[in-house]
C-alpha cells in the first residue's frame, strides 16, 4: 500500500516526533516501505546548527540512530531555504512529490490559539497536497 513513507523533522524538537518516528517505523516495516527523514534550515546559524552543513550532518546522525533503535533504515533529506518559517510547507510539498511519497507521517500539538489564526504545518498538508497525510499527536 505505502513504498515512500516521509517524516518531516524539526532537530530542535526530536522529543516531539517520537510517536511520528514509531509510527512511521511500524508502518515501514508492514509495508515494506522506505523511510525519508526530512528536516528544513536555514543557509545562516539558527537554533540546531551553524550552517547547513552541520545541519545535514546533524540529521544524517539522527537518521542513524533512528535506524539502529529502531531496526528499519532512515534516510535524511536536508532542505536549505533563505526562510524556513515561511517556506516550510512548500518546501515539504515540494520534495514529497520530487520523490514519489505516497505517505507522510507527521506529528502533530495540542492546538492553543495560534492554530485558530495560523494553519499548522499538519494542517497545511493535509489540506493542499494529494498524499495522505498522518497527523501523529
Amino acid at each position: 500500500m505505502y513504498h515512500k513513507i516521509v517524516v518531516p523533522v524539526a532537530l530542535a524538537h526530536t522529543d516531539r516526533v517520537e510517536k511520528a518516528l514509531a509510527t512511521a517505523a511500524d508502518l515501514a516495516k508492514h509495508y515494506d516501505a522506505s523511510l525519508h527523514l526530512v528536516g528544513v534550515t536555514a543557509p545562516a546559524p539558527g537554533e540546531v546548527s551553524h550552517n547547513a552543513e552541520e545541519f545535514k550532518q546533524k540529521l544524517s546522525d539522527f537518521a542513524a540512530e533512528q535506524s539502529t533503535s529502531r531496526g528499519v533504515e532512515f534516510n535524511a533529506h536536508t532542505i536549505v531555504t533563505p526562510d524556513p518559517a515561511t517556506e516550510l510547507d512548500r518546501c515539504l510539498d515540494r520534495y514529497i512529490h520530487e520523490i514519489g511519497a505516497d505517505l507522510v507521517v507527521m506529528a502533530s500539538h495540542v492546538p492553543g490559539f495560534r492554530d485558530y489564526v495560523f494553519a499548522s504545518n499538519a494542517g497545511f498538508l493535509a489540506s493542499h497536497t494529494d498524499i495522505s497525510v498522518l497527523v501523529v499527536r
